[in-house]
Protein backbone atom coordinates (compact mmCIF):
# COMPACT_ATOMS: atom_id res chain seq x y z
CA UNK A 1 0.00 0.00 0.00
CA UNK A 2 1.40 3.41 -0.97
CA UNK A 3 2.02 6.16 1.53
CA UNK A 4 -0.08 8.93 1.63
CA UNK A 5 1.26 12.21 1.05
CA UNK A 6 1.57 13.06 4.58
CA UNK A 7 3.20 10.03 5.66
CA UNK A 8 5.48 10.78 2.61
CA UNK A 9 6.09 14.32 4.16
CA UNK A 10 7.07 13.25 7.47
CA UNK A 11 9.67 10.53 6.36
CA UNK A 12 10.93 13.48 4.79
CA UNK A 13 11.59 15.43 7.88
CA UNK A 14 12.44 12.55 9.86
CA UNK A 15 15.42 11.81 7.33
CA UNK A 16 16.16 15.96 8.01
CA UNK A 17 16.15 15.79 11.74
CA UNK A 18 18.13 12.90 11.63
CA UNK A 19 21.00 14.57 8.91
CA UNK A 20 20.76 16.98 11.26
CA UNK A 21 22.28 14.71 14.22
CA UNK A 22 24.57 13.43 12.04
CA UNK A 23 26.11 16.94 11.30
CA UNK A 24 26.40 17.66 15.03
CA UNK A 25 28.04 13.87 15.59
CA UNK A 26 30.54 15.13 13.00
CA UNK A 27 31.43 18.27 14.13
CA UNK A 28 29.56 20.67 11.64
CA UNK A 29 28.06 24.02 12.74
CA UNK A 30 24.29 23.52 11.87
CA UNK A 31 23.02 27.11 12.34
CA UNK A 32 25.93 29.77 11.74
CA UNK A 33 26.18 33.06 13.08
CA UNK A 34 27.01 34.96 10.11
CA UNK A 35 29.16 34.75 6.75
CA UNK A 36 31.03 37.24 4.81
CA UNK A 37 29.05 37.84 1.33
CA UNK A 38 30.78 39.91 -1.37
CA UNK A 39 28.43 39.27 -4.03
CA UNK A 40 25.25 37.99 -5.01
CA UNK A 41 24.11 35.77 -8.19
CA UNK A 42 22.90 38.55 -10.34
CA UNK A 43 26.50 40.43 -10.69
CA UNK A 44 28.35 37.49 -10.83
CA UNK A 45 26.57 36.87 -14.29
CA UNK A 46 26.88 40.51 -15.46
CA UNK A 47 30.20 40.81 -14.85
CA UNK A 48 31.81 37.91 -15.66
CA UNK A 49 35.10 37.97 -18.56
CA UNK A 50 36.63 35.01 -19.77
CA UNK A 51 39.97 34.66 -19.09
CA UNK A 52 39.64 36.98 -15.92
CA UNK A 53 40.02 35.62 -12.48
CA UNK A 54 37.24 36.71 -9.97
CA UNK A 55 37.46 35.12 -6.41
CA UNK A 56 33.62 35.51 -4.54
CA UNK A 57 31.63 34.83 -1.69
CA UNK A 58 27.98 34.09 -1.77
CA UNK A 59 25.65 32.92 0.14
CA UNK A 60 21.85 31.30 -0.69
CA UNK A 61 19.45 28.63 -0.44
CA UNK A 62 19.94 25.52 -2.31
CA UNK A 63 17.18 24.71 -4.99
CA UNK A 64 18.37 22.22 -7.06
CA UNK A 65 21.58 19.11 -6.47
CA UNK A 66 22.51 16.88 -9.04
CA UNK A 67 25.20 14.66 -7.35
CA UNK A 68 27.56 12.64 -9.59
CA UNK A 69 30.18 10.36 -6.86
CA UNK A 70 32.88 12.47 -6.32
CA UNK A 71 31.65 15.95 -7.76
CA UNK A 72 28.44 17.60 -7.74
CA UNK A 73 26.76 20.15 -9.15
CA UNK A 74 24.22 23.05 -7.34
CA UNK A 75 21.68 25.67 -7.79
CA UNK A 76 21.57 27.90 -5.08
CA UNK A 77 18.99 31.07 -5.27
CA UNK A 78 19.73 34.41 -3.29
CA UNK A 79 17.92 37.36 -3.15
CA UNK A 80 18.99 38.37 -6.90
CA UNK A 81 18.46 34.85 -8.18
CA UNK A 82 19.95 31.87 -8.84
CA UNK A 83 23.81 30.92 -9.68
CA UNK A 84 24.87 26.95 -10.31
CA UNK A 85 27.64 26.01 -7.60
CA UNK A 86 30.45 23.07 -8.66
CA UNK A 87 31.68 21.02 -5.61
CA UNK A 88 34.82 18.31 -6.18
CA UNK A 89 35.38 16.67 -3.14
CA UNK A 90 38.93 16.15 -3.55
CA UNK A 91 39.06 19.93 -3.24
CA UNK A 92 36.74 20.67 -0.20
CA UNK A 93 37.38 17.70 1.42
CA UNK A 94 34.95 17.60 4.98
CA UNK A 95 32.88 19.75 3.40
CA UNK A 96 31.77 17.17 1.06
CA UNK A 97 30.87 14.75 3.87
CA UNK A 98 28.65 17.62 5.02
CA UNK A 99 27.34 18.37 1.54
CA UNK A 100 26.07 14.90 1.07
CA UNK A 101 23.70 15.61 4.02
CA UNK A 102 22.33 18.85 2.82
CA UNK A 103 18.80 19.06 1.16
CA UNK A 104 17.04 21.48 -0.98
CA UNK A 105 16.07 24.19 0.63
CA UNK A 106 19.67 24.31 3.00
CA UNK A 107 20.82 27.55 3.35
CA UNK A 108 24.99 27.24 2.35
CA UNK A 109 27.78 29.67 1.96
CA UNK A 110 30.36 29.33 -0.70
CA UNK A 111 33.95 30.94 -1.50
CA UNK A 112 35.46 30.33 -4.74
CA UNK A 113 35.67 31.51 -8.15
CA UNK A 114 33.56 32.16 -11.52
CA UNK A 115 34.05 29.96 -14.61
CA UNK A 116 32.08 28.95 -17.20
CA UNK A 117 31.32 25.50 -18.00
CA UNK A 118 31.18 23.54 -20.72
CA UNK A 119 27.55 23.88 -21.39
CA UNK A 120 27.96 27.85 -20.83
CA UNK A 121 27.14 27.96 -17.59
CA UNK A 122 28.43 30.56 -15.52
CA UNK A 123 29.03 28.87 -12.51
CA UNK A 124 30.82 29.19 -8.89
CA UNK A 125 33.94 26.48 -8.73
CA UNK A 126 33.70 25.84 -4.92
CA UNK A 127 36.47 25.96 -2.28
CA UNK A 128 35.01 26.33 0.49
CA UNK A 129 31.74 25.16 2.10
CA UNK A 130 29.97 26.46 4.75
CA UNK A 131 26.25 25.24 6.25
CA UNK A 132 24.31 28.38 7.37
CA UNK A 133 21.11 26.92 8.37
CA UNK A 134 19.75 23.21 8.02
CA UNK A 135 16.04 23.29 6.87
CA UNK A 136 13.93 20.88 8.85
CA UNK A 137 10.71 20.99 6.38
CA UNK A 138 11.33 20.14 2.68
CA UNK A 139 10.48 22.81 0.25
CA UNK A 140 7.49 22.51 -1.78
CA UNK A 141 9.67 22.69 -4.83
CA UNK A 142 7.61 22.04 -8.56
CA UNK A 143 8.68 19.35 -10.86
CA UNK A 144 8.21 19.41 -14.52
CA UNK A 145 7.68 16.58 -16.83
CA UNK A 146 7.40 15.60 -20.75
CA UNK A 147 4.30 12.94 -20.83
CA UNK A 148 4.78 10.88 -24.35
CA UNK A 149 2.27 12.93 -26.11
CA UNK A 150 5.16 16.01 -25.67
CA UNK A 151 2.96 18.06 -22.73
CA UNK A 152 4.53 19.68 -20.08
CA UNK A 153 3.21 18.39 -16.34
CA UNK A 154 3.80 20.03 -12.86
CA UNK A 155 3.86 18.13 -9.83
CA UNK A 156 3.95 19.89 -6.56
CA UNK A 157 3.04 23.39 -7.44
CA UNK A 158 2.55 25.24 -4.21
CA UNK A 159 -0.46 26.99 -5.70
CA UNK A 160 -2.99 26.79 -3.26
CA UNK A 161 -3.92 30.11 -2.76
CA UNK A 162 -4.85 30.27 1.19
CA UNK A 163 -1.67 27.88 1.77
CA UNK A 164 0.44 30.65 -0.12
CA UNK A 165 -1.25 33.49 1.60
CA UNK A 166 -1.17 31.51 5.21
CA UNK A 167 3.10 30.83 4.59
CA UNK A 168 4.12 33.77 3.10
CA UNK A 169 7.91 32.92 3.43
CA UNK A 170 7.30 29.94 1.50
CA UNK A 171 5.63 31.42 -1.29
CA UNK A 172 8.50 33.89 -1.88
CA UNK A 173 10.94 31.36 -2.01
CA UNK A 174 9.51 28.77 -4.55
CA UNK A 175 7.37 31.37 -6.59
CA UNK A 176 10.06 33.79 -7.95
CA UNK A 177 6.88 36.62 -9.23
CA UNK A 178 5.57 36.86 -6.48
CA UNK A 179 8.96 38.54 -4.71
CA UNK A 180 8.90 40.86 -7.95
CA UNK A 181 5.49 41.91 -7.38
CA UNK A 182 6.20 43.04 -3.63
CA UNK A 183 9.67 44.57 -4.80
CA UNK A 184 7.42 46.76 -6.78
CA UNK A 185 4.95 47.76 -4.70
CA UNK A 186 7.97 48.77 -2.06
CA UNK A 187 8.65 50.98 -5.40
CA UNK A 188 5.55 52.43 -6.26
CA UNK A 189 5.79 54.18 -2.42
CA UNK A 190 9.55 55.41 -2.61
CA UNK A 191 8.48 56.75 -6.27
CA UNK A 192 5.16 58.39 -4.61
CA UNK A 193 7.05 59.63 -1.26
CA UNK A 194 9.89 61.12 -3.88
CA UNK A 195 7.45 62.88 -5.38
CA UNK A 196 5.77 64.67 -2.58
CA UNK A 197 9.37 65.57 -1.32
CA UNK A 198 10.04 66.96 -4.12
CA UNK A 199 6.74 69.31 -4.15
CA UNK A 200 8.15 70.34 -0.68
CA UNK A 201 5.33 68.63 1.79
CA UNK A 202 6.61 67.33 4.87
CA UNK A 203 5.84 63.83 5.40
CA UNK A 204 4.46 63.38 9.21
CA UNK A 205 2.60 60.57 11.07
CA UNK A 206 -0.21 60.87 13.31
CA UNK A 207 -1.98 58.78 16.06
CA UNK A 208 -3.32 55.44 15.49
CA UNK A 209 -4.74 55.24 18.28
CA UNK A 210 -7.80 57.38 18.66
CA UNK A 211 -10.41 58.33 21.24
CA UNK A 212 -12.76 59.04 18.29
CA UNK A 213 -12.41 57.91 14.61
CA UNK A 214 -13.43 59.91 11.67
CA UNK A 215 -12.40 60.90 8.30
CA UNK A 216 -13.84 58.01 6.39
CA UNK A 217 -17.70 56.05 6.76
CA UNK A 218 -16.69 52.93 8.09
CA UNK A 219 -16.95 50.47 11.21
CA UNK A 220 -13.67 51.06 13.75
CA UNK A 221 -12.09 48.62 15.63
CA UNK A 222 -12.48 49.37 19.66
CA UNK A 223 -10.07 48.50 22.04
CA UNK A 224 -9.03 49.70 25.38
CA UNK A 225 -6.15 51.21 27.22
CA UNK A 226 -5.75 49.94 30.62
CA UNK A 227 -3.69 52.65 32.44
CA UNK A 228 -6.77 55.50 31.15
CA UNK A 229 -9.24 52.73 31.79
CA UNK A 230 -10.89 54.46 27.90
CA UNK A 231 -11.71 52.60 25.08
CA UNK A 232 -10.08 53.74 21.87
CA UNK A 233 -10.26 52.88 17.94
CA UNK A 234 -7.93 51.93 15.41
CA UNK A 235 -8.10 55.15 12.88
CA UNK A 236 -9.94 54.69 10.10
CA UNK A 237 -8.60 57.20 8.47
CA UNK A 238 -5.81 59.54 8.86
CA UNK A 239 -8.01 62.75 7.68
CA UNK A 240 -9.03 65.02 11.22
CA UNK A 241 -5.00 64.58 12.28
CA UNK A 242 -3.76 66.33 9.13
CA UNK A 243 -5.50 69.11 8.77
CA UNK A 244 -5.42 70.09 12.21
CA UNK A 245 -1.41 70.41 11.22
CA UNK A 246 -2.14 72.44 8.24
CA UNK A 247 -4.50 74.60 10.91
CA UNK A 248 -1.28 74.66 12.69
CA UNK A 249 0.32 76.25 9.83
CA UNK A 250 2.02 73.68 7.70
CA UNK A 251 2.63 74.07 3.94
CA UNK A 252 1.42 70.91 3.02
CA UNK A 253 1.55 67.96 4.56
CA UNK A 254 1.26 63.81 4.00
CA UNK A 255 1.39 60.48 5.97
CA UNK A 256 1.47 56.81 4.54
CA UNK A 257 0.29 54.23 6.66
CA UNK A 258 -1.96 51.96 7.86
CA UNK A 259 -5.62 52.57 8.75
CA UNK A 260 -8.20 49.79 9.73
CA UNK A 261 -11.75 49.07 8.76
CA UNK A 262 -13.69 46.67 10.45
CA UNK A 263 -15.59 45.75 7.85
CA UNK A 264 -16.31 42.41 4.88
CA UNK A 265 -12.93 41.06 3.28
CA UNK A 266 -12.89 40.58 -0.62
CA UNK A 267 -10.79 40.83 -3.76
CA UNK A 268 -10.44 44.48 -3.04
CA UNK A 269 -11.11 44.76 0.54
CA UNK A 270 -8.44 44.00 3.30
CA UNK A 271 -9.51 45.33 7.03
CA UNK A 272 -5.74 46.68 7.35
CA UNK A 273 -4.42 48.36 4.37
CA UNK A 274 -2.33 51.13 3.43
CA UNK A 275 -3.31 54.76 2.49
CA UNK A 276 -1.17 57.90 1.42
CA UNK A 277 -3.15 61.17 2.59
CA UNK A 278 -1.94 64.37 1.85
CA UNK A 279 -3.43 67.83 2.45
CA UNK A 280 -2.40 70.99 0.59
CA UNK A 281 -3.45 75.03 1.87
CA UNK A 282 -4.68 77.16 -0.76
CA UNK A 283 -5.86 74.83 -3.31
CA UNK A 284 -8.62 72.98 -4.35
CA UNK A 285 -10.25 69.84 -5.88
CA UNK A 286 -9.34 71.47 -9.62
CA UNK A 287 -5.81 71.58 -8.69
CA UNK A 288 -5.75 68.54 -6.67
CA UNK A 289 -6.93 66.55 -9.97
CA UNK A 290 -4.13 67.64 -12.07
CA UNK A 291 -1.84 67.21 -9.47
CA UNK A 292 -2.97 63.27 -9.17
CA UNK A 293 -2.65 62.90 -13.08
CA UNK A 294 0.87 64.32 -12.48
CA UNK A 295 1.64 61.99 -9.43
CA UNK A 296 0.93 58.94 -11.15
CA UNK A 297 2.37 59.79 -14.31
CA UNK A 298 5.70 59.98 -12.28
CA UNK A 299 5.06 56.95 -10.52
CA UNK A 300 4.32 54.59 -13.28
CA UNK A 301 7.24 56.06 -15.31
CA UNK A 302 9.65 55.99 -12.33
CA UNK A 303 9.14 52.53 -11.57
CA UNK A 304 7.79 50.75 -14.54
CA UNK A 305 9.02 53.32 -17.42
CA UNK A 306 5.53 52.98 -19.33
CA UNK A 307 1.89 54.87 -18.90
CA UNK A 308 0.23 51.76 -20.43
CA UNK A 309 -0.32 48.30 -18.10
CA UNK A 310 -2.61 45.14 -18.45
CA UNK A 311 -4.98 44.31 -16.67
CA UNK A 312 -6.49 40.98 -16.91
CA UNK A 313 -7.66 41.34 -20.31
CA UNK A 314 -8.10 45.00 -20.56
CA UNK A 315 -5.26 47.91 -21.55
CA UNK A 316 -4.91 50.71 -19.27
CA UNK A 317 -3.36 53.68 -19.65
CA UNK A 318 -2.54 56.63 -17.11
CA UNK A 319 -1.90 59.03 -19.33
CA UNK A 320 -3.21 62.56 -18.73
CA UNK A 321 -5.78 64.08 -18.90
CA UNK A 322 -7.98 61.77 -16.72
CA UNK A 323 -12.00 62.01 -17.98
CA UNK A 324 -14.23 63.80 -15.94
CA UNK A 325 -17.23 62.37 -15.46
CA UNK A 326 -20.29 64.02 -12.94
CA UNK A 327 -21.72 61.54 -10.32
CA UNK A 328 -25.34 62.64 -11.04
CA UNK A 329 -24.54 62.21 -14.75
CA UNK A 330 -22.97 58.94 -14.84
CA UNK A 331 -25.91 57.51 -12.88
CA UNK A 332 -28.35 59.28 -14.63
CA UNK A 333 -27.24 58.07 -17.91
CA UNK A 334 -27.15 54.48 -16.81
CA UNK A 335 -30.29 54.37 -14.77
CA UNK A 336 -32.70 57.16 -16.03
CA UNK A 337 -32.76 58.80 -12.42
CA UNK A 338 -32.05 62.44 -11.17
CA UNK A 339 -29.96 61.73 -7.49
CA UNK A 340 -30.79 65.14 -6.26
CA UNK A 341 -34.41 65.20 -7.17
CA UNK A 342 -35.47 61.93 -6.87
CA UNK A 343 -36.95 60.93 -3.46
CA UNK A 344 -36.11 57.93 -1.45
CA UNK A 345 -38.61 55.66 -2.59
CA UNK A 346 -37.79 56.58 -6.29
CA UNK A 347 -34.25 55.51 -5.67
CA UNK A 348 -35.36 52.39 -4.29
CA UNK A 349 -37.62 51.31 -6.93
CA UNK A 350 -34.57 51.75 -8.78
CA UNK A 351 -32.28 49.95 -6.72
CA UNK A 352 -34.61 46.70 -6.89
CA UNK A 353 -33.85 46.98 -10.53
CA UNK A 354 -30.31 46.39 -10.03
CA UNK A 355 -30.42 43.94 -7.40
CA UNK A 356 -29.62 45.86 -4.80
CA UNK A 357 -30.99 44.85 -1.19
CA UNK A 358 -32.23 47.72 -0.03
CA UNK A 359 -33.84 46.32 3.31
CA UNK A 360 -29.99 46.90 5.07
CA UNK A 361 -29.61 50.20 3.72
CA UNK A 362 -30.54 53.23 6.23
CA UNK A 363 -29.68 56.32 4.35
CA UNK A 364 -29.99 58.22 1.30
CA UNK A 365 -27.00 58.93 0.87
CA UNK A 366 -25.98 54.78 1.40
CA UNK A 367 -28.29 54.49 -1.60
CA UNK A 368 -26.49 56.33 -3.52
CA UNK A 369 -23.19 55.05 -2.96
CA UNK A 370 -25.28 51.15 -4.14
CA UNK A 371 -26.50 52.48 -7.03
CA UNK A 372 -23.55 54.05 -8.17
CA UNK A 373 -21.31 50.98 -7.36
CA UNK A 374 -23.90 48.75 -9.24
CA UNK A 375 -24.77 50.95 -12.58
CA UNK A 376 -21.53 52.71 -13.20
CA UNK A 377 -18.45 51.40 -11.41
CA UNK A 378 -18.10 48.27 -13.47
CA UNK A 379 -17.66 50.65 -16.65
CA UNK A 380 -15.17 52.62 -15.67
CA UNK A 381 -12.37 51.09 -16.97
CA UNK A 382 -9.44 53.88 -18.62
CA UNK A 383 -8.64 56.39 -15.58
CA UNK A 384 -11.34 58.56 -14.72
CA UNK A 385 -12.39 61.18 -12.39
CA UNK A 386 -15.78 60.70 -10.84
CA UNK A 387 -16.83 64.21 -9.62
CA UNK A 388 -19.19 66.37 -8.12
CA UNK A 389 -20.86 63.80 -5.10
CA UNK A 390 -24.01 64.30 -3.20
CA UNK A 391 -23.76 66.60 0.25
CA UNK A 392 -24.88 63.08 1.94
CA UNK A 393 -21.99 61.15 0.59
CA UNK A 394 -19.31 63.45 1.94
CA UNK A 395 -19.91 65.15 5.50
CA UNK A 396 -15.98 66.42 5.19
CA UNK A 397 -16.39 68.54 1.85
CA UNK A 398 -17.35 71.76 0.76
CA UNK A 399 -20.41 72.49 -0.78
CA UNK A 400 -20.14 73.00 -4.82
CA UNK A 401 -19.82 76.92 -5.71
CA UNK A 402 -22.07 76.59 -8.08
CA UNK A 403 -24.10 73.57 -7.97
CA UNK A 404 -26.71 72.78 -5.36
CA UNK A 405 -26.85 69.61 -3.90
CA UNK A 406 -23.09 68.76 -4.21
CA UNK A 407 -19.64 68.80 -2.85
CA UNK A 408 -16.49 69.54 -4.67
CA UNK A 409 -15.10 66.12 -4.24
CA UNK A 410 -13.76 63.37 -6.77
CA UNK A 411 -12.74 59.91 -6.73
CA UNK A 412 -10.18 58.27 -9.11
CA UNK A 413 -11.08 54.80 -10.73
CA UNK A 414 -9.89 52.24 -13.28
CA UNK A 415 -11.12 49.05 -14.23
CA UNK A 416 -13.77 49.52 -11.99
CA UNK A 417 -11.59 50.36 -8.27
CA UNK A 418 -11.66 53.05 -6.27
CA UNK A 419 -7.80 53.72 -6.32
CA UNK A 420 -7.92 57.73 -5.02
CA UNK A 421 -10.72 60.21 -3.20
CA UNK A 422 -9.96 63.52 -2.79
CA UNK A 423 -11.90 66.97 -1.38
CA UNK A 424 -12.14 70.74 -1.39
CA UNK A 425 -11.90 70.46 2.29
CA UNK A 426 -14.55 71.71 4.43
CA UNK A 427 -13.18 74.75 6.42
CA UNK A 428 -16.52 76.12 7.85
CA UNK A 429 -16.85 75.14 11.21
CA UNK A 430 -20.15 75.75 11.53
CA UNK A 431 -21.42 74.26 8.46
CA UNK A 432 -19.37 70.98 9.62
CA UNK A 433 -20.89 71.24 12.96
CA UNK A 434 -24.23 70.81 11.42
CA UNK A 435 -22.52 67.49 8.89
CA UNK A 436 -21.78 65.66 12.02
CA UNK A 437 -24.95 66.10 13.48
CA UNK A 438 -26.51 64.75 10.62
CA UNK A 439 -24.21 62.02 10.24
CA UNK A 440 -25.44 61.44 14.31
CA UNK A 441 -29.15 61.35 12.83
CA UNK A 442 -27.35 58.50 10.59
CA UNK A 443 -25.88 56.85 13.04
CA UNK A 444 -29.13 56.57 15.48
CA UNK A 445 -30.85 55.21 12.04
CA UNK A 446 -29.10 52.54 12.21
CA UNK A 447 -26.23 53.53 9.39
CA UNK A 448 -22.68 52.27 11.53
CA UNK A 449 -20.06 53.90 9.52
CA UNK A 450 -21.78 57.26 9.91
CA UNK A 451 -19.20 59.69 11.63
CA UNK A 452 -19.21 60.40 15.62
CA UNK A 453 -19.17 64.42 16.22
CA UNK A 454 -15.25 65.31 16.91
CA UNK A 455 -15.72 68.68 18.89
CA UNK A 456 -12.03 69.05 19.21
CA UNK A 457 -11.65 68.76 15.29
CA UNK A 458 -14.49 72.00 15.10
CA UNK A 459 -12.69 73.65 17.62
CA UNK A 460 -9.01 73.63 15.20
CA UNK A 461 -11.42 75.03 12.73
CA UNK A 462 -12.89 77.86 14.72
CA UNK A 463 -9.24 78.89 14.88
CA UNK A 464 -9.38 79.13 11.13
CA UNK A 465 -8.35 76.38 8.66
CA UNK A 466 -7.46 78.12 5.16
CA UNK A 467 -8.64 76.77 2.16
CA UNK A 468 -7.65 73.23 1.56
CA UNK A 469 -7.33 70.52 -1.06
CA UNK A 470 -7.12 66.98 0.50
CA UNK A 471 -6.34 63.57 -1.11
CA UNK A 472 -6.41 59.82 -0.15
CA UNK A 473 -4.81 56.79 -2.40
CA UNK A 474 -5.08 53.39 -1.60
CA UNK A 475 -1.53 52.14 -2.05
CA UNK A 476 -2.80 48.39 -2.27
CA UNK A 477 -5.57 49.34 -4.91
CA UNK A 478 -2.95 50.84 -7.11
CA UNK A 479 -0.30 48.17 -6.41
CA UNK A 480 -2.73 45.76 -8.08
CA UNK A 481 -3.80 47.89 -11.38
CA UNK A 482 -0.11 48.06 -11.80
CA UNK A 483 1.36 44.60 -11.48
CA UNK A 484 -1.82 43.12 -12.80
CA UNK A 485 -2.93 41.69 -9.29
CA UNK A 486 -6.51 40.60 -9.31
CA UNK A 487 -7.10 40.19 -5.33
CA UNK A 488 -5.85 42.82 -2.66
CA UNK A 489 -4.36 39.72 -0.91
CA UNK A 490 -1.71 39.12 -3.80
CA UNK A 491 -0.21 42.42 -2.53
CA UNK A 492 -0.10 42.45 0.80
CA UNK A 493 2.41 39.92 2.17
CA UNK A 494 0.36 38.80 5.50
CA UNK A 495 -3.21 39.05 4.81
CA UNK A 496 -5.93 39.09 7.19
CA UNK A 497 -6.89 35.17 7.16
CA UNK A 498 -9.26 32.89 8.92
CA UNK A 499 -8.43 31.13 11.59
CA UNK A 500 -6.58 27.66 10.56
CA UNK A 501 -8.79 24.68 11.09
CA UNK A 502 -7.65 22.87 14.69
CA UNK A 503 -5.68 25.88 15.69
Amino acid sequence: MENSPQQSFNELVKRRYEELEELKVKGFETYAYSFDVDSDAEKIKKSFKEGQEQNVKIAGRIMAIRRMGKASFAHIMDHTGRIQIYLKKDEIGDDYDAFKLLDIGDIIGVEGFVFKTKTGEISVHTKTLKLLSKTLKPLPIAKEVVDENGKKIVYDQFADKELRYRQRYLDLIVNPAVKDVFIKRSRVVSAIRRFLDSKGYLEVETPILQPLYGGAAARPFITHHNTLDIDLYLRIADELYLKRLIVGGFNGVYEIGKDFRNEGMDKNHNPEFTMMELYVPYKDYNWMMEFVEEMFEFVCLEVFNTLTFKYGDKEINFKRPWKRLPMTEAIQEKTGINIISASIDDLKQVAKKFGIEIGIIHSRGKMIDELFSAAVEPELIQPTFVIDYPLELSPLAKKHRSKAGVVERFEGYVVGKEICNAFSELNDPIDQRQRFEDQVKMKEEGDEEAHQIDDDFIRALEYGMPPTAGLGVGVDRLTMLLTNQTSIRDVIFFPQMKPEVGK
